[in-house]
């Protein structure tokens, strides 16, 4: 303080050439060169217990599904008649449904219909749609307005119409669905990587890669991509729970795997028909508890690593 009241003083100033009510240059050089740095920016939030307790939850029903060939479950499509639409018991943990099947392991036999359909189509969509769009965001030019524009036309067509109507003429196996579906997210995908590839196509580590010679293969690859992947996972993992909603819905309606498979969707739909939901609700409620808990875990970590990374979506 002293010696900025020195700096200040009307013999110090115009020896220094500075009026009085002048700000000193040196101040004025300290001020221009160390600007005031703002903690929040440069903090990353922290994850939070939430998001823990999400995967923990993720991890273990992937983990259930995985193996539930090797777990002391009964026989999802085993018919007990002796134990028709039983209440939670010892025997049946979750009760059973009006044939007499066990609810818990055709809720965790029904969780890999959704597992499988939601992450793998989603992967379809990121290897094809993302591939487009990490080479439209860094070439440009009319190869980026072709395949900006072939996005919007398919994205103006009603995904679930159009879902129903290839289902419906091709066929129901699960293998066919999760193809189905997984060209249905490739614009998706391509739309929100080829956003971040043009937030990074100019910035200065790819000029320099430019400059120094690194073929474009080399700079899509080794200095976009590994940039652009947070967006793409993070919202990648909220198309996933949009994606087991729709499998849900094509269950429901019948076009989803044909039964006896157990699959989440055709369980509700079970739960709804022949009266069931006024005779034993456990049929309905126990799924559509599942497919809650596990659709709000995977947007709260879908959702929370957006937060964490920054994901922006201007450029959509």
């Amino acid at each position: 303080m002293a010696d900025e009241r020195k700096l200040h003083s009307p013999g110090v100033s115009s020896s220094l050439g500075i009026f009085p009510g002048q700000t000193p240059p040196l101040v004025v050089a300290t001020a221009l060169a160390d600007p005031p740095v703002d903690d929040d920016i440069l903090a990353k939030r922290p994850l939070g217990a939430l998001f823990w307790f999400a995967l923990v939850w993720v991890a273990v029903v992937a983990s259930m599904a995985i193996i539930a060939n090797w777990l002391p479950l009964p026989n999802p499509n085993h018919q007990n008649y002796t134990a028709i639409n039983a209440s939670p018991g010892i025997h049946h943990i979750l009760g059973t449904d009006d044939l007499g099947r066990d609810l818990l392991s055709r809720i965790i036999f029904g969780a890999r219909v959704s597992l499988v359909v939601g992450f793998a189509s989603v992967a379809i969509g990121m290897l094809i749609g993302g591939t487009l769009g990490l080479i439209s965001g860094f070439k440009g030019g009319r190869l980026d307005v072709a395949l900006n524009a072939g996005s919007f036309v398919i994205l103006a067509f009603p995904a679930i119409v159009a879902v129903i109507a290839i289902v419906a003429f091709w066929g129901q196996t699960l293998a066919k669905i999760t193809i189905i579906i997984g060209v249905g997210t490739v614009p998706i995908m391509f739309r929100v990587v080829r956003a971040s590839s043009l937030a990074f196509a100019n910035r200065d580590f790819v000029i320099a890669a430019r400059t120094l010679g690194a073929t474009g293969t080399r700079i899509v690859f080794r200095e976009i991509l590994p940039n652009v992947m947070p967006a793409a996972v993070s919202f990648g993992l909220i198309t996933v729970a949009g994606v087991i909603v729709l499998e849900g819905s094509l269950a429901f309606l019948g076009l989803s795997v044909a039964l006896p498979t157990p699959s989440w969707g055709n369980l509700i739909a079970e739960g709804t028909a022949n009266g069931n939901l006024s005779i034993n609700p456990y049929i309905l409620m126990w799924p559509a508890l599942a497919m809650f808990l596990l659709l709000l875990s995977i947007n709260l970590i879908g959702d929370r690593l957006r937060q964490r990374f920054d994901v922006r979506e201007g450029l959509l």
